[in-house]
């Protein structure tokens, strides 16, 4: 089936149905993927790859994204808190907040919730896990609602 997208006919909010083809195996193996993963249906999981393709190719060419920068690091280790937060105070146009969590004695996590451009959130989560005394960094990317 074929859709004009053109001016005046678009398919927002309204649910299309389509065709695919897949080689036996791969789809034996698609079926085990998402079951594992709780999908009751085949349709939310395609979307949900697609939508997550969306995300890393904005993520990739700079354009908006939301996520969490989460760190572990060692409170004791020399000056490891002020360069971290000298890092997040030079990019605070993309930190929507912070949350502190003592983990132990030595070690704390960091978690960041940004939003903006892919470019300056892996900027901000580069700078950040390079600093002296971070044990663990992750950078994790979604949608930015749009």
């Amino acid at each position: 089936m074929c859709y004009n997208l053109s001016k005046g006919n678009t398919m927002t909010d309204k649910l299309v149905r389509f065709g695919v083809s897949l080689e036996g195996e791969l789809l034996r193996k698609f079926d085990a993927f998402i079951a594992a993963e709780g999908y009751s249906n085949r349709s939310k999981a395609i979307a949900d790859l697609i939508r997550r393709d969306f995300v890393n190719d904005a993520f990739a060419r700079g354009g908006a994204v939301a996520g969490a920068v989460t760190i572990v690091y060692d409170h004791h280790k020399r000056e490891v808190v002020n360069k971290l937060l000298d890092i997040q105070h030079d990019h605070g146009t993309i930190i929507i907040s912070a949350q502190h969590v003592h983990l132990d004695h030595d070690n704390c996590l960091e978690i960041i919730a940004v939003k903006g451009p892919g470019a300056k959130v892996k900027a901000l989560a580069d700078s950040l896990k390079s600093v002296r005394g971070v044990k663990h960094a992750t950078l994790s990317v979604t949608t930015a609602g749009k």
